[in-house]
């Protein structure tokens, strides 16, 4: 049923499909229109419209369930991707692309629009690696194997048109970094990437302009309006309802947001549903599950940030880094550094001249040097592998006001261990190694006062150089954890089927269930968790009559 604030409630309807209709806009529209208080009901509310939720909800809408999706951030299409940086990072990432750890040593990159981060990643895919699987089955007691999870990934690699891009096509940034690894006698290869008609253009940080990267908005959402689902944008959910009992989840409550401003517009949202599916990502589900008094077990533990380092290089010839597909070739040469050290692997990043500047921390003089070489800089870029050595936690979510407060703010919280500054210290080795052995004239660290390389003879004013939290720039783009899958219920939020440990009809299907980081970039595992988590969910539907 729909209310509107001031207007008498209609009569129930049978049936949450039939009960939607008036209710909600249809297609993917913005919450922005609605006014007072509206209310409707639906067989499935999913909170979070990007790798998790969208590829669940498309599945559940097809199988003939109402299927609405809550985003609280904007819809765009490719019509509205100018290409410009200053337009991209307020529309399109949390907190405008300043979020951060409490600390601000760990700067955040987290999409925010219909489609999730999956509308600003850089289209980078690999399966979950045996090594991480083996892991998970020996320390979370996790069944998934290769063999378990291959049907799930290779409908999602047809869907999302995940293929190998080919080596040739890589741009000059990325042949720096197979070129210098191969010279040094190191493992690198092509990367795969979800993408269909790629322009190369080098801006898939920024949206896609052609629609050539198979994101959620242009694949799966489709897939589920198609279906019948619906997307709401500009739609903040505040809380999980539940019984009084705490064994059910009844819906959302949920605020209207002003998409300009970023604050609520007044209008509020309550959807009434069989089941709730959080897929807000592996900040925003913990800091919802706490809102909403769900405090059980490790939930906002062991977030895991894959923390990244850079080393840039400078040139003779142009490198262009700002053009071409900005993740094409990538090195898991020290994956696995010995059973007590932290492994890495490497990659490429564009260089669209904000973010190089933001992630350089220079300013004045030396910020105007490093952009008059913009044109010959290469930039890589080392991920540590978080959460895989005893006794390493990662971080943690806080959410300042706790349960009931919608509005309070979330803070990460991300201790910099001896274990990762080790390894810190080692990627920046490793970088500087591979732009040197790749023809760099100088290389460079992203230091708060840059260590500058002319050769390997340098390396050791590097080795010297401090590393911890504010010391030199750390960056996180994959966010994992804080709701972990497991069979134990103290280690635990969910069980293997992504169903909440107490809440009979919540499931969470995002990066937040991951026990662990991945040692690749997450995307296409959580693609893959989702399209597996299909079963149990259209079971917990059914079950809900």
């Amino acid at each position: 049923m729909s209310e509107q604030a001031g207007t008498e409630p209609r009569a129930p309807v049978q049936g949450a499909a039939a009960a939607l209709e008036g209710a909600l806009p249809a297609g993917i529209s913005s919450a922005m229109d609605l006014r007072g208080h509206v209310r409707a009901r639906c067989d499935v509310v999913v909170i979070g419209s990007g790798a998790g939720g969208a590829v669940l909800a498309a599945g559940l809408a097809e199988a003939g369930h109402s299927v609405v999706v809550l985003e609280e951030g904007g819809a765009y299409t490719k019509a509205d991707f100018d290409l410009q940086e200053a337009t991209a990072y307020p529309q399109l990432y949390q907190e405008r692309g300043t979020r951060a750890t409490a600390d601000m040593a760990v700067t955040i990159l987290q999409g925010r629009s219909v489609g999730g981060s999956t509308t600003v990643n850089w289209t980078t895919c690999y399966r979950t690696p045996e090594r991480i699987l083996s892991h998970w089955r020996q320390a979370h007691g996790l069944e998934f194997s290769e063999e378990s999870l291959r049907p799930h990934f290779e409908a999602v690699e047809r869907r999302l048109s995940i293929a190998t891009w080919p080596e040739q096509n890589a741009n000059r940034n990325n042949q720096t970094l197979g070129r210098g690894a191969r010279k040094l006698g190191w493992e690198a290869s092509p990367t795969r990437r979800n993408v269909k008609g790629c322009a190369n253009s080098g801006y898939c940080g920024v949206g896609c302009p052609v629609d050539g990267k198979q994101a959620m908005h242009v694949t799966y959402l489709r897939d589920l309006v198609a279906a019948g689902g619906r997307v709401l944008a500009d739609c903040r959910v505040d809380r999980i309802a539940l019984t009084p009992d705490g064994g059910r989840a009844r819906g959302v409550e949920a605020s209207v947001l002003d998409r300009a401003s970023g604050k609520t517009t007044g209008a509020t949202l309550t959807i009434e549903a069989k089941v709730v599916v959080s897929s807000a990502g592996a900040i925003h589900t913990p800091a919802l599950l706490i809102r909403s008094g769900l405090r059980d077990g490790p939930v906002g533990r062991r977030t895991f940030l894959h923390p990244v380092v850079g080393i840039g290089g400078v040139y003779a010839e142009r490198i262009d880094g700002f053009y071409g597909a900005p993740q094409s070739m990538a090195s898991h040469q020290y994956i696995d550094r010995g059973p007590d050290k932290m492994g890495f692997f490497m990659e490429a990043v564009p260089v669209q001249p904000m973010l190089i500047a933001f992630a350089s921390g220079q300013f004045g003089a030396g910020l105007r040097g490093m952009m008059a070489q913009l044109p010959h800089l290469s930039v890589l870029i080392g991920l540590a592998v978080d959460g895989l050595l005893p006794g390493d936690e990662g971080g943690h979510i806080e959410v300042e006001g706790g349960a009931g407060d919608g509005g309070g703010r979330i803070r990460v919280h991300y201790p910099i261990s001896a274990a990762l500054r080790d390894a810190m210290a080692a990627m920046h080795e490793a970088l500087a190694k591979v732009q040197l052995a790749a023809g760099a004239k100088s290389a460079f660290s992203l230091h708060r006062e840059p260590v500058q390389l002319q050769s390997e003879a340098d390396l050791p004013a590097l080795r010297s150089a401090p590393y911890g939290a504010l010391e030199h720039g750390i960056f996180s783009a994959h966010q994992m954890g804080g709701a972990a899958m497991g069979k134990d219920p103290a280690r635990a939020v969910v069980t293997p089927s992504l169903r909440h440990g107490r809440v009979a009809n919540l499931f969470v299907v995002d990066g937040s269930v991951l026990p662990t980081a991945l040692g690749v970039n997450p995307s296409q595992t959580i693609y893959g968790l989702a399209h597996h988590a299909r079963t149990a969910v259209l079971a917990a539907t059914r079950e809900a009559g």
